[in-house]
């Protein structure tokens, strides 16, 4: 019997990749595919590519070496935002067989078997990479198929929604991801029902541009809707929202995080500036006292909830004025943690090229006092959850260093502390007895 041809993939980037990634999987492994870990030998690689940043391509470029180097003679399927975005310069790299688009990702397993039906491993012949990459405005949402249990995941993440309307004059996603679009309602609340039986107590949804979802539907709908009917869904402990603009947060909406349980008590919500002159230069649809009346409005409601948020240093025309302006808001509001990104000049935005380019020693130097700052705030966050006694779900892997257990609140903070096996993958409920620049550590209650 031939065995079956082996797997590996790589992704990059948001947790939208790694939805597409596990979707990918599932199809292929339909087709009789078996799945290794990347950095194993294996027949055939999938690298699922960034490009949000220059950073995330060097990231792309080094796993499409990596994948070279640890599978000698296997397929290199290279996709993803970057392939969508550049494939000439995805092809031009040499060693990848096939460059495959999003707009065309329904299409790769099709494509991967008329590659390996056209051209078998023992007659190959090295030449151009065959590049199918369509036009990003015309695509569709694919629909997910029916999953089970994620193995070796505790938390479950479904993909709502797509692309994203807006175009920020810094961002490079909606030329990668094409127009917002949305999974219908009964689809995304069969697919919660199934991952919370088959065991998941915790559902992240993710997206481009979530609190878009259902504008593009018919009939229309709204994401306060898709809300009020995943929250109901017996047995889910937790909800959880990846990252969503400050704009969508209408009071419909804020009713639902606010007063349904099942919400799981943390938001990250882009910031990129605290300064309304630089925000009106990104196109960003929202001003500083918006993003203000957001924050206090969900602080006040969920004490102790978790705020995280993303910022921009050094975009073209920031003054120091404008980084202070960021510095102070960092300094004011009750953030549990930020990511902070140096300005990433992408080619085909509308910012690429701008005068007034801030120099790279003062970018570094903003970057490095937000950073500090939010560091100084993530642990005064971390320090307030000491003496308390917090829900967790038990993640999969164990603690390096310690070997005790991982359990990440709801509010979005790991704690460490010791445990059986038997909690991995379940609810916990631990005591926090520490919190320091070491991380959050604590005791074990009972099982929640």
């Amino acid at each position: 019997m031939t065995p079956a041809p082996t797997i590996a993939y790589a992704t990059l980037g948001c947790r939208l990749n790694q939805v597409d990634s596990r979707q990918l999987q599932g199809r292929l492994e339909d087709r009789g595919f078996r799945t290794v870990p990347f950095g194993t030998r294996a027949d055939v690689v999938v690298v699922n590519t960034c490009t949000v940043t220059a950073r995330a391509e060097l990231s792309d470029r080094q796993a499409i070496r990596r994948a070279r180097r640890d599978s000698p003679g296997a397929r290199v399927v290279v996709t993803g935002c970057w392939a969508q975005t550049n494939p000439a310069d995805v092809a031009g790299l040499g060693g990848v067989d096939l460059v495959v688009g999003n707009a065309d990702k329904p299409r790769l397993p099709d494509l991967l078997a008329s590659l390996l039906d056209a051209e078998p491993a023992a007659h190959r012949v090295s030449g151009p990479p065959r590049v199918e990459v369509s036009d990003i405005g015309a695509a569709r949402i694919e629909v997910p198929g029916r999953v089970g249990r994620i193995e070796g995941r505790s938390r479950a993440f479904v993909k709502i929604q797509d692309g994203c309307q807006h175009r920020c004059a810094f961002c490079i996603v909606p030329f990668a991801r094409g127009a917002s679009r949305s999974v219908p309602g009964e689809v995304i609340e069969e697919e919660v029902r199934r991952l919370v039986a088959c065991g998941h107590p915790e559902v992240v949804l993710t997206g481009i541009d979530l609190g878009h979802w259902g504008a593009d539907l018919t009939p229309r709908s709204s994401f306060a809707a898709l809300l009020q009917r995943l929250v109901q869904v017996p047995g889910l402990r937790w909800l959880r929202l990846s990252s969503m603009l400050p704009a969508y947060f209408s009071e419909a909406v804020l009713d639902v995080l606010t007063t349904a349980p099942a919400i799981a008590p943390h938001f990250h919500v882009p910031l990129q500036s605290g300064s309304d002159r630089i925000l009106r230069l990104m196109r960003r649809p929202y001003t500083v006292a918006m993003y203000r009346r957001v924050v206090e409005r969900l602080t006040a409601a969920i004490p102790g909830a978790g705020l995280g948020a993303d910022a921009i240093v050094g975009f073209p025309g920031e003054s120091e004025a404008d980084f202070e302006a960021t510095l102070d808001l960092v300094n004011t509001l009750p953030f549990s943690y930020l990511h902070v990104f140096p300005y990433s000049e992408r080619r085909g935005t509308e910012a690429a090229g701008w005068s007034g380019r801030v120099d790279s020693p003062t970018i570094a130097g903003r970057a490095r006092r937000l950073r500090r700052a939010a560091t100084a705030r993530g642990l005064r966050f971390r320090q307030g959850l000491v003496g308390r006694v917090e829900d967790v779900l038990v993640l999969q892997t164990r603690d390096r260093a310690t070997g005790d257990l991982i359990g990440l609140t709801g509010s979005f903070v790991e704690v460490t502390f010791p445990g059986p096996e038997r909690l991995i993958r379940r609810l916990a409920r631990v005591r926090v007895t520490a919190a320091g620049s070491d991380g959050v550590h604590g005791t074990l209650e009972d099982a929640a």
